[in-house]
Order: C-alpha cells, then structure tokens, then sequence
C-alpha cells in the first residue's frame, strides 16, 4: 500500500525535515485488523504524551482521521505513523512557523513463529545500555540508535528477542517490547522513568491484570531480581505476549499469570 505524507499518497520527502535531520519526532507501530487499529486510543495517548515533551503542535484530530482511513484501506497488516517537526533550515532551532509532518506507512500483517508464543523465546544479554535521559524516558521518540546497536548483536534464530539495561544495570525492557516478571503472583514490570519506551501493552497489562486477581507493581528490577522470578515474559502492540523460557544461564517455565495474560492480550488484538 502506498504511504501517505501529510494526508496524500507520496513517495518522497523533504530533504528538510527535521525527523531525517536530527530524529525529531515521535512514532507509533499500530497492529490493524479487519481495517481497525487497534489499541488506538492508547497509542493516540501516548502521541499526544510525546507531542506535549517535544513541544510539537500537532493536530490530534486530524491524525485520528488519517489514521482511522488508511487503516480502513489497509485491511489487515502494520501501520506505521510517523510524526515529525517539519521542516527547518540548517541548525538544531526550530522555526516555530513549520507544520508538523504525518507520514503514514503499511506493512503486511507480522509473521512470527507459533513456537515464540507457546513455547517460549530466549533473550539475547545485549550489551548495548540504554542512556539516562528523564526528558525523553517513556515516550516513543525517533532517536532509536541504541535499539539499533542492540539489535545488530545477535544474528541467530535460537535468539527471539534481546534484554537491555541501564547505564547503572537495572533491568528495562526488551529491544522492541517491555519485560515482566512474576514473583509469589505479583506481576513485576520496571519504572521507566528514567529511559526505555512506555509500551501500549504494557499499559493495558498494568491496568488490566487487578481484574484478573493480580497484582502489579513498578519498581526498579535487578538482575538477580530477575533471577528469582517465577515466570518472566515480554510484551507489546503486535504480537501480544511471548513467555520467556531463557536468558543467558537462566531459565524459566512458562507459567499461569503469563498464561492468563497472554490470553488477555491475545483478545486485545484479535490474533
């Protein structure tokens, strides 16, 4: 399907824009089903979050709108919004006057193994740290480069995903999905005030899980937290939920809180 720039089908892009210059903006990676986007309201929230840290005058209503037809044609797949600042001359300051820029992107629906979620996936102990940074921490911003370190670590297929840490060694989160664990039926996810990306499923996984007689907490996680988990698992907007059954020397089993949330999740997203 053809990207949309600001509304209408393009392929190009200004050589001025600010996301291509200095990664200035926010993007959303919105799974599509049966033409819906889904969780919308949440990545929306979180959008708006973003726009509100960045200082970028964006339109809410007429990215719903956008949103809301290219999903409608897009049917069934990915759906990728891109918000930049706009254009600007040379130099980091912006000029106030500039639109923001939508930009619109489809993929077909994610492909990955049946095995990830029912049996498990192996984490991958990157060694790529992620940057303490409270201005930006929790909203998704277009500088991704230490995701990009992280994931160019592992080649293999024995790895699903990877596990980052701060500079200091707290635990965050996956490459491109949030992590929990669960000790003594307490459903454990990390603070990520200071950096790491605020997921939409984590969100409805937080709000959720008090419904299903279980209870969440956010706190800072060590590796030897980690360690003593009973059940760990990462989560996020496409694929849901994936046990996870080993990292490094560690192993877990795949148990019945990740069970009973990863049905929840599944539900959310109709997979």
């Amino acid at each position: 399907m053809d990207s949309w720039v600001d509304g209408q089908p393009a392929d190009v892009l200004s050589l001025k824009d600010r996301g291509l210059a200095y990664g200035d903006g926010l993007f959303e990676t919105i799974a599509v089903r049966g033409g819906q986007p889904l969780l919308l309201d949440r990545h929306l929230s979180r959008l708006a979050e973003g726009c509100r840290r960045l200082a970028i005058a964006a339109d809410h209503g007429v990215i719903r709108a956008e949103l809301l037809a290219y999903a409608d044609a897009l049917g069934d797949g990915v759906l990728k919004l891109i918000l930049t600042r706009g254009d600007s001359l040379r130099g980091y300051a912006s000029d106030p006057s500039a639109a923001p820029r939508r930009i619109l992107q489809g993929n077909p629906p994610a492909a990955y193994p049946v095995a990830h979620a029912e049996q498990g996936v192996r984490l991958f102990p990157c060694t790529t740290r992620l940057s303490t940074q409270p201005l930006l921490a929790g909203i998704k911003h277009l500088n991704r480069l230490e995701q990009v370190l992280a994931r160019a670590e592992w080649r293999d297929s024995e790895h699903a995903e990877g596990l980052m840490l701060d500079q200091t060694g707290r635990v965050i989160e996956g490459v491109f999905s949030n992590l929990f664990l669960v000790r003594d039926g307490v459903l454990i996810t990390a603070d990520l005030k200071r950096c790491g990306v605020a997921g939409v499923m984590r969100a409805e996984l937080l709000d959720q899980a008090p419904a299903l007689g279980i209870n969440p907490h956010i706190t800072d996680i060590s590796l030897e937290q980690l360690q003593w988990a009973d059940e760990v698992f990462v989560c996020n907007s496409v694929y849901g939920v994936w046990p996870v059954r080993a990292y490094a020397a560690l192993g877990w089993p795949v148990g019945p809180v990740t069970r009973k949330l990863q049905t929840l999740a599944r539900a959310l997203l109709d997979v």
